[in-house]
């Protein structure tokens, strides 16, 4: 009888804390949603409703059009240099994860593989870089970006960047905790330290590639204030620095904002789709290694 009290009781906490954490998903999960959703059904309406009602989840079909997203691709000048912003994004995307995904795995995997003298000071001072904000970083950086004559060029967004302490944190969590056997075996098989690096290590470490992939093109693509900075050229702007200038002392175009801005999320979403695989196992492999 007792055993079955105490069953009986714990089954109770059970159902009481699952449906505690179930409102609460619920609850965050709708104020995380309630924005992209009046976003959303707002690029469908005229920039004039957007003043009038606001943003809000009122289906009033007599006002909801396509007309915004024909706008966008309407091929006259708005659309054009909509259009062309967001090619520069795509570019710069592409550029920057590749390029950060390349240079912090190889740092990862020098920190967490080998052994030598000040690693663990080494990879201190990396995550020290975490702890300063960007923008006390942004004044010298610009002035190195100056002096090596990057201004206005996508090496000169992307190079400050590129050793994400992050990015390095994660992938060192992931392969701290993989067996140092691995390295033995491929070099008793004759593979050199970089064969070893590249063709036995780091297909074990696709999800590490695939999480990153993700949060690093979720925040190369919707970064404003970096390529602000460096950007000077009307046709090398990204799609955040164009959507931006719409919103100005002369005239907020809100019609191509909203329509332009919803559907950007095209290309992130596309990405994590293709990944998602790889994304949860990646998460939870480096949070809980080492």
């Amino acid at each position: 009888m007792a055993n079955t009290k105490s069953e009986q009781v714990g089954g109770t906490k059970t159902t009481v804390l699952t449906v505690i954490s179930t409102g609460l998903f619920v609850l965050v999960s709708s104020i995380i949603v309630f924005p992209v959703l009046a976003g959303f059904l707002a690029s469908f309406r005229p920039g004039q409703e957007l003043f009038r009602r606001g943003l809000s989840l009122n289906l009033n079909f007599s006002t909801m059009t396509l007309k915004n997203y024909q706008y966008i691709f309407s091929g006259n000048s708005d659309s054009l240099k909509y259009l062309n912003s967001f090619k520069n994004s795509l570019f710069l995307t592409f550029v920057t994860v590749v390029a950060t995904l390349v240079v912090c795995y190889f740092i990862a995997y020098g920190i967490s593989m080998y052994e030598f003298k000040l690693r663990n000071l080494l990879f201190f001072l990396v995550i020290a870089t975490m702890m300063v904000p960007f923008e006390i970083l942004m004044l010298p950086l610009y002035q190195e970006i100056i002096k090596l004559n990057l201004t206005d060029t996508t090496w000169g967004v992307v190079l400050p960047g590129v050793c994400g302490a992050s990015t390095i944190f994660f992938f060192r969590q992931y392969m701290i905790g993989l067996p140092k056997e691995l390295l033995e075996a491929g070099r008793i098989d004759g593979a050199s330290e970089y064969g070893i690096c590249t063709k036995i290590m780091l297909p074990i470490v696709k999800p590490a590639f695939a999480s990153m992939a993700i949060l690093t093109s979720m925040g190369s693509w919707n970064n404003l204030l970096w390529p602000m900075l460096v950007y000077r050229s009307q046709a090398k702007f990204t799609l955040p620095v164009y959507l931006n200038g719409l919103l100005n002392p002369y005239g907020n175009n809100y019609d191509i904002l909203i329509a332009g801005s919803m559907f950007s999320i095209i290309p992130v979403l596309i990405v994590f789709l293709c990944f998602q695989s790889y994304f949860i196992d990646g998460m939870v492999a480096g949070a809980v290694k080492g």
